[in-house]
């Protein structure tokens, strides 16, 4: 390399350096001083399973936010009940579409739908989800590929039909919802885990996708969920229960709009865990291991 290309590495090294002191100062200013939250009345904010569990729960929240939400789910009956009851607190706040959110045709039609009769998109939440608990062997291939066309590939479906609207405005947020199974692998839980890890990589992905295409204006968050009390988790597997209880989803769905609020990139709920597993993985895999063991969180198998 000539002089210029070093002198050119050397002044990026520099800057680097620079920002990362910046970045460390500001995550320390952070911790001490709470993140400022932006507003969510101008939005329109759809949410996938929005018929029961976390789904519901957010679909009202972002109500009471003063945003606008669009409630999809496949079940017609529970999702109209939604959207019923906060059209019910707040008139003309809820539009309620059935939709098979695994089916590429089915979302494009939805997106069209929802363009037309509401407007365009700006927050995207994909939570719907389905989560069989059973060792490995006792899966069918019709069960992983169920748990991957909805866990997985519908949200490249919603991306494919939501994402180009908010980068026309270049203005949206994205919000993933993977779980603490897609950050710490468990037995009873393998095709759901390889699932929640691969929501995981989805959301780093497109997000320095987007940066790179300079749509700095798109925010993403991917929350990950401690055991959250829906109907999905039927036989829990807690040591402590005193120090990690089942999390509500009324909580849960708080915690998630104030992510979404504070622009975080990721988020678990409770809150430490994700820092606990950051630490953890710094040291060798037996002893992350061993404590994983030593917390005893997980799930025991049960027939759907």
């Amino acid at each position: 390399m000539d002089k210029m290309k070093w002198s050119s590495i050397f002044a990026e090294l520099v800057l680097l350096l620079v920002k990362s002191v910046y970045y460390i100062g500001e995550s320390i200013y952070y911790m001490l001083v709470p993140l400022p939250e932006k507003s969510l009345a101008d939005d329109i904010v759809l949410i996938t399973g929005t018929g029961h569990g976390i789904g519901k729960c957010l679909a009202m929240q972002f109500a009471d936010e003063s945003a606008k939400v669009v409630c999809v789910d496949i079940n017609a009956q529970s999702n109209a009940e939604t959207a019923k009851e906060i059209n019910a607190k707040w008139k003309g706040k809820a539009f309620a579409y059935t939709c098979d959110v695994s089916t590429l045709e089915k979302v494009r039609e939805l997106g069209e739908r929802v363009k037309s009769e509401v407007g365009t998109v700006t927050i995207l939440v994909n939570n719907a989800g389905i989560m069989p608990c059973k060792p490995l062997e006792a899966h069918d291939e019709a069960t992983i590929r169920k748990i991957f066309d909805i866990n997985v590939f519908a949200h490249f479906w919603m991306l494919d039909t939501f994402l180009p609207g908010m980068k026309a405005l270049n203005k949206g947020h994205l919000v993933f919802l993977s779980s603490m199974a897609g950050i710490i692998g468990l037995k009873n839980l393998v095709p759901y885990c390889a699932s929640k890890f691969a929501v995981r990589g989805l959301a780093e992905a497109i997000l320095d996708e987007c940066r790179g295409d300079g749509f700095t204006n798109l925010n993403f968050t991917s929350i990950f969920p401690y055991m959250v009390d829906t109907g999905l988790c039927k036989k829990p597997i807690i040591r402590f229960p005193s120090l990690l209880p089942l999390v509500t989803p009324e909580s849960t769905a708080r915690e998630i709009i104030s992510a979404v609020r504070k622009n975080l990139f990721e988020h678990s709920i409770p809150s430490p865990l994700l820092v606990i597993n950051n630490i953890f993985r710094c040291y060798p895999y037996k002893m992350a291991m061993d404590f994983k063991d030593f917390m005893g969180g997980g799930v025991d198998a049960h027939d759907d």
